[in-house]
């Protein structure tokens, strides 16, 4: 029961994260990226282009082309992949219909440089949001997954492809200046979305090796309270046996932790790593703690 119960709020969490990251990625593209009259790529800029080219509504465009993507997907990829996409299917569109009616004509700026900057990060925290939670924007992401599967052609290759093409498409009813802001806005949201995928809670890895390898376990367990782990290991010039001693604490904790290992072994070598994220007890769960039984 405890289980499902977890599962069920980690669903919760994950459906608003989604639905959040949606809608910012609609108020982005309606309030800054379609008032500065910008190319894209993704479905977006395929709907851009087949609005330039039939009058058809930008929503109603991604709703049917993000829907066929997901029947397409259910059908070659599975239908745990169309479970993690069917929310963003129905509710980008959704969301940008919304926006359209009560946003659409709202100018915020008229400084092209402005705009472009907002959309960059707009749509990289919005698309980081959405894959960080577990789901896809479903759309031009799936073709490449398809040929993935069907012809083992890179993915990454694909989507870099598709996304050459559409910016392509863009190309004759955009002056060269609407395409150099359009180029920097994918790049720097592309630099955002990275940046937001590896995002967390930065911590500081220790990897410490001593011949008081014993006593520096017991002082960073005892006085800092932080768990550490043994690994046995050869030294490369006599081959002695070595033991290192491995421990994340937090990077405010490093100059009390450093201090407190020169005291014991002032010649030790300490190895320092800045580790992005960290989950596990004393982290992400609550500490659990053992004691010996007499």
């Amino acid at each position: 029961m405890k289980i499902e119960k977890l599962n069920l709020k980690h669903s919760l969490v994950s459906l608003f994260y989604v639905l959040l990251g949606n809608a910012l990625l609609a108020i982005t593209i309606e309030l800054f990226l379609l008032p500065a009259n910008l190319p894209t790529d993704g479905a977006t800029g395929l709907a851009l282009i087949v609005n330039h080219l039939t009058g058809v509504n930008i929503s109603l465009f991604l709703l049917i082309f993000n829907v066929a993507m997901l029947l397409l997907g259910w059908w070659l990829l599975g239908f745990r992949f169309a479970l993690s996409t069917i929310v963003s299917t129905f509710a980008y569109p959704a969301m940008l219909e919304i926006c359209e009616r009560y946003l659409g004509g709202y100018v915020i700026s008229e400084n092209r440089m402005l705009l472009a900057l907002c959309s960059a990060l707009g749509m990289g925290v919005s698309l980081g949001i959405v894959i960080r939670a577990g789901s896809s924007t479903g759309g031009m992401d799936i073709p490449p997954l398809i040929l993935n599967k069907l012809f083992r052609t890179p993915v990454s290759l694909v989507m870099n492809l598709l996304g050459v093409l559409v910016l392509a498409g863009q190309i004759f009813y955009h002056t060269p200046e609407d395409l150099i802001y359009g180029g920097l806005v994918i790049l720097l949201y592309t630099v955002v979305l990275d940046k937001l995928l590896i995002a967390g809670s930065s911590r500081t890895q220790l990897v410490i090796i001593s011949d008081h390898s014993d006593e520096v376990r017991k002082r960073i367990m005892e006085t800092m309270d932080r768990g550490v782990t043994l690994l046995e290991a050869q030294g490369g010039y006599k081959r002695d046996p070595k033991q290192l001693v491995l421990s994340v604490i937090s990077n405010r904790e490093f100059p009390k932790v450093e201090k407190l290992i020169k005291s014991i072994d002032p010649s030790c070598f300490i190895i320092v790593n800045r580790v992005t994220e960290v989950s596990g007890r004393g982290f992400s769960l609550d500490k659990d703690y053992q004691l010996d039984e007499e």
